[in-house]
C-alpha cells in the first residue's frame, strides 16, 4: 500500500489557517489596527473602500520594521511578541501568535511599505496569494502601511459568502469602536470610499465615547470604578432609563483588549436585577485590568475569549463596583424583602500578597476568664465603635440627615419617615451587614486586633490537614493568628485574632479546612465566609428592643456602607415606601 499522508504546501496551510483568523473584511481590519498599536503608533488612519471588499489600508507612525523583520512578519507563527510558552501567561500585546499577516496574504493581494526610524530609506514587498511578487528599497515615511485588496480573490466560494455592503461595513466599524474605545490616548480616523466616517483626536475615555455615540451620551453615563489587588474596574454603565434591546454599547476590555463573556456580562444584569425590563438590555463600557498571569487570551485565534482564574470572585467584584455606582447615583431599584438570592460581594482582595498584620496585643487577656463571644448575652448596643466609610454626600443627606425620629416595629423592623417615602429597615439584616463591611475592612488594611494567649491554644489535627494547613498558613497570619508550631498532628497558635473566643477556634479551623479541600484557598474568600459568620452571631437578632437614638446611627451606619441594601448573605436590608404606593393602598 502507498503511503498517503503527506505535508500540505504553505500556501495551502495558511489558506486553511486564514479560515479561522480572516472571515471577513472586518477581521482584517482589527488584526491591522492591532498590530499598529503594538507598533507604539501615536495616529493610525483606516481607509476603506466598497465596505473593504476591494481595499483596506491602515497607516501608523509606530516604530516601523527593518527589511529582515518585514519579510519575516508574513512567515507563519513568527512574532516579536513571544518567545518561550510561558511568554503566553505574562502578554502585554495585543498580536502574539504569529498568524495574521501569513493568513491576510494568503487570501489577499497585499502591499506592505515600512520604515524606521534609523534607516534612510524603507521597504516596500508586495505579496499575492502568499507568494512574494516584489520586494524593493523606497522612500518612506517612518512607520507602517498595509493595503490590502480583493480580499478572497483566490477563494471564490469565500467571497460569495461576504454579506452587502452595508453589513461589512457595519462590521469594520464595530471592530473600529472596539479598537479605538480602548486607546483614547491614540489619534484616530477613518474613511468609506474617500468620506471621512471618524477623526478622534487624543483625549479622556469618557470623551472618546462621546466621540464615537454621539454627545447625548455624556448625561448618560455613570462612572464606576473599584480597585481590588485581583482586578482594578473603570469604566461607565449607561442610566437604565437608556437601556436597548439589543447588545450594540456593551463592551467590556480586559488588558485593553476586547473581549466577549456572557459570564461577566451576567454579572452587570444581576447588578441592574429590578432596573431593567426583562426585554432590554443594559449599556456599558467596562474597562479591566488583571495580572496577565491569572487569564488565558489564548483560547481561540481572534482573541476575543478570556479564562479567568477566578470567575467566581470577579462576578462578585464587578456586581458590586456596578450597584455601587449606581446607588450612588440614586439610582436604585425599591426592594422586596421576599425575594434577592443574588450573589453578594467579598471586599476583600484577591490573591494579595501575604503580609504580617499590624498587631495589636491586649496583655490583658485572660482566655478564661470570658464566656465564648459567640454565645455571651447580648449588650445594650452602640454603633459609635463602628466606623463608616467615605460616601457620596447626597446620599448621606437624604437618607440620615432627614430622619428625626424612628420607631420600630415588632422589634424587627426600624421604621422612619424619609423625603422619598417612608423607610422601613430590617435591623438584625442591616446589623449584619454594618458588621460585615467593618470587619472586612479592617483585615483589608491589615488593621487586625489580635489577642496573645497566656497558654498556648495546641488543636489535634489529622496528617492532610496538617499539611493543607502548612501550605496556606499565612492565609491564617493575615487574618490575626500566631502559629507557633505544627508537627505530624498538632498545632499551637499563640495569638487569635480579637474577634474570636478560643473556644471558637476549633470550629471555624474545621470551616476554613474544608474550604481549603474544596478548593478555596484565597484569602478574601476566606475572610469573606469568616466575616459573614461573625456578622450573623454578633448582629441585633429580631425581638430585641433598640432605643430611638440606637435605631437612628444603625440607619446612618448602614447607608454609609458598600452595599447598603443588602446584608451579607444577599437579603435587602430596606425598603422605602413612596407616597405613591401609599395612595395606591388607601385608595377606595
Amino acid at each position: 500500500m502507498h503511503d498517503i499522508i503527506r505535508l500540505l504546501p504553505d500556501h495551502v496551510a495558511n489558506q486553511i489557517a486564514a479560515g479561522e483568523v480572516v472571515q471577513r473584511p472586518a477581521s482584517v481590519v482589527k488584526e491591522l489596527l492591532e498590530n499598529a498599536i503594538d507598533a507604539g503608533a501615536t495616529r493610525i488612519s483606516l481607509i476603506v473602500k466598497e465596505a473593504g471588499k476591494a481595499h483596506i489600508q491602515v497607516v501608523d507612525n509606530g516604530k516601523g520594521m527593518s527589511e529582515v523583520d518585514a519579510r519575516m512578519c508574513f512567515e507563519r507563527h513568527a512574532t516579536s511578541k513571544i518567545e518561550k510558552a510561558d511568554d503566553l501567561f505574562n502578554l502585554k500585546t495585543k498580536g502574539f501568535r504569529g498568524e495574521a499577516m501569513a493568513s491576510i496574504a494568503a487570501v489577499a493581494q497585499v502591499q506592505l511599505v515600512t520604515k524606521t526610524k534609523a534607516d534612510d530609506l524603507g521597504v516596500k514587498i508586495d505579496i499575492e496569494g502568499s507568494e512574494v511578487t516584489q520586494q524593493q528599497r523606497t522612500t518612506a515615511a517612518e512607520g507602517t502601511s498595509v493595503t490590502v485588496k480583493n480580499l478572497f480573490f483566490n477563494i471564490p466560494a469565500r467571497r460569495n459568502f461576504l454579506k452587502s455592503a452595508p453589513v461589512e461595513f457595519r462590521h469594520i466599524t464595530d471592530e473600529f469602536h472596539r479598537v479605538s474605545l480602548v486607546h483614547h490616548d491614540i489619534h484616530f480616523e477613518l474613511l468609506h470610499n474617500g468620506a471621512e466616517v471618524f477623526q478622534l483626536p487624543p483625549t479622556t475615555t469618557r470623551q472618546r465615547i462621546v466621540h464615537v455615540f454621539g454627545p447625548k451620551f455624556d448625561e448618560r453615563l455613570v462612572p464606576v470604578e473599584e480597585a481590588t489587588d485581583m482586578v482594578q474596574i473603570k469604566g461607565f454603565v449607561l442610566k437604565p432609563s437608556f437601556a436597548k434591546k439589543s447588545r450594540h454599547q456593551q463592551f467590556f476590555f480586559v488588558n485593553n483588549r476586547f473581549v466577549k463573556s456572557g459570564y461577566l456580562n451576567h454579572a452587570v444584569m444581576a447588578a441592574f436585577e429590578g432596573l431593567l425590563s426583562p426585554s432590554h438590555q443594559p449599556g456599558y463600557f467596562l474597562y479591566l485590568s488583571v495580572p496577565p498571569n491569572q487569564l488565558d487570551i489564548n483560547i481561540h485565534p481572534t482573541k476575543t475569549e478570556v479564562k479567568f482564574e477566578d470567575e467566581h470572585a470577579l462576578f462578585a467584584v464587578l456586581r458590586a463596583a456596578i450597584k455601587h455606582s449606581l446607588g450612588q447615583f440614586s439610582i436604585a431599584p425599591v426592594l422586596d424583602f421576599s425575594k434577592d438570592n443574588a450573589l453578594e460581594t467579598p471586599y476583600a482582595q484577591h490573591n494579595a500578597s501575604p503580609v504580617a498584620p499590624r498587631v495589636s496585643v491586649n496583655p490583658n487577656f485572660n482566655p478564661f476568664a470570658q464566656a465564648s463571644k459567640f454565645h455571651q448575652p447580648k449588650k445594650s448596643v452602640s454603633f459609635d465603635d463602628i466606623p463608616s466609610n467615605k460616601v457620596d454626600e447626597k446620599l448621606i443627606t437624604n437618607t440620615t440627615k432627614s430622619i428625626v425620629f424612628s420607631f420600630q416595629y415588632a422589634q424587627k423592623y426600624i421604621i422612619a419617615p424619609h423625603q422619598n417615602g417612608v423607610l422601613m429597615a430590617h435591623q438584625r439584616r442591616a446589623h449584619e451587614r454594618v458588621l460585615y463591611e467593618d470587619y472586612i475592612r479592617s483585615w483589608e488594611a491589615k488593621e487586625v486586633m489580635s489577642q496573645t494567649l497566656a497558654v498556648p491554644l495546641a488543636i489535634t489535627l489529622d496528617v492532610p490537614s496538617i499539611s493543607a494547613l502548612k501550605t496556606h498558613q499565612k492565609v491564617l497570619v493575615d487574618m490575626g493568628f500566631t502559629i507557633d508550631d505544627a508537627d505530624e498532628d498538632t498545632i499551637e497558635f499563640s495569638a487569635i485574632p480579637d474577634v474570636f473566643a478560643v473556644e471558637d477556634i476549633p470550629h471555624f479551623l474545621a470551616q476554613w479546612l474544608t474550604q481549603t479541600a474544596n478548593g478555596t484557598v484565597h484569602a478574601f474568600l476566606q475572610r469573606d465566609v469568616m466575616a459573614r459568620s461573625l456578622a450573623k452571631q454578633r448582629s441585633i437578632p429580631s425581638g430585641r428592643t433598640m432605643a430611638t437614638h440606637e435605631q437612628i446611627e444603625l440607619i446612618y451606619k448602614l447607608f454609609s456602607c458598600k452595599e447598603p441594601d443588602r446584608s451579607p448573605d444577599g437579603k435587602p436590608t430596606f425598603r422605602i415606601l413612596t407616597a405613591q404606593e401609599i395612595d395606591r393602598f388607601l385608595t377606595p
